[in-house]
């Protein structure tokens, strides 16, 4: 599987996906729109962005307009989804063993369904699935569940297969990680986070809140490109590790400043 550089503009949307994701759950999934475009100012993001981001998030599915006295969005229940499976992705530290094995996909759709075939093939790469070679992928052991997770709630399940497996023979695995999944750009990715991220010093929970959704925001992308791989088979002093213990130390300095100014901006 091979990534492409994300811009480091982050778009707005995306911001407000975090914000939604941080700050809008714990009171029912609703959020009022001049609150989203408050807290998104402590971003510098102005307001005709955020007014157009919100209709394209309304448009993709994920925000539905739930008037409560004033207008307001609320997080789709396909929304609810994402983020929750998000949240263990995320905020999960430990890696996968060999020992664990592997998760083979494989599937099959007819020609009259490529749209089917399309979608597999997204989410699949999404989660962070390689491939061995076409119509099969692979990905450590421990993404079953959220793997099945997905293929039923897509109704996609009857299209593909799923097998627990180790890898016997032949040649040399880490070596063939490279193949099935694009280290050097994942490298380069967790590179630039660590560059942008680990020498931030806020002074004010304002300055925490922005640096926190920014960080959480340029985070939850890495653990899909790269699935939480075994250490035996990454290369020495693997920087997707210190990447990892950057923004774990960052999300427990900035959290609670954070959220204290969220609470407070109405």
């Amino acid at each position: 599987m091979h990534v492409t550089a994300v811009p480091e503009t982050v778009q707005p949307r995306h911001l407000i996906v975090t914000v939604y994701g941080l700050y809008a759950r714990e009171t029912g999934g609703w959020m009022s729109v001049a609150r989203i475009i408050s807290l998104l100012a402590d971003l510098n993001v102005d307001e005709p962005a955020v007014r157009s981001s919100i209709s394209r998030l309304k448009r993709r599915g994920m925000l539905e307009p739930v008037r409560k006295s004033v207008a307001g969005y609320q997080l789709s229940t396909e929304a609810e989804a994402i983020l929750r499976e998000g949240d263990h992705r995320i905020f999960q530290r430990d890696r996968a063993t060999l020992a664990d094995g592997w998760l083979l996909a494989v599937f099959s759709v007819p020609e009259s369904e490529r749209y089917k075939r399309h979608l597999l093939r997204t989410q699949l790469t999404r989660l962070g699935f390689g491939t061995t070679t076409p119509g099969v992928w692979i990905a450590p052991a421990n993404l079953r569940d959220t793997t099945e997770d997905m293929l039923r709630r897509l109704d996609l399940a009857r299209y593909a297969d799923l097998f627990h497996s180790d890898h016997l023979a032949f040649g040399d695995l880490r070596t063939k990680i490279r193949l099935w999944w694009d280290l050097d750009q994942l490298e380069r990715l967790y590179e630039d986070f660590v560059r942008a991220h680990s020498r931030r010093r806020p002074r004010t929970d304002r300055e925490a809140f922005a640096d926190y959704v920014r960080l959480l925001t340029d985070w939850r992308r890495l653990p899909y490109l790269d699935p939480g791989l075994p250490k035996e088979v990454l290369p020495p002093r693997w920087i997707g590790i210190r990447a990892a213990d950057t923004f774990f130390t960052l999300q427990a300095q900035l959290a609670e400043r954070a959220k204290r100014h969220a609470v407070m901006t109405s």
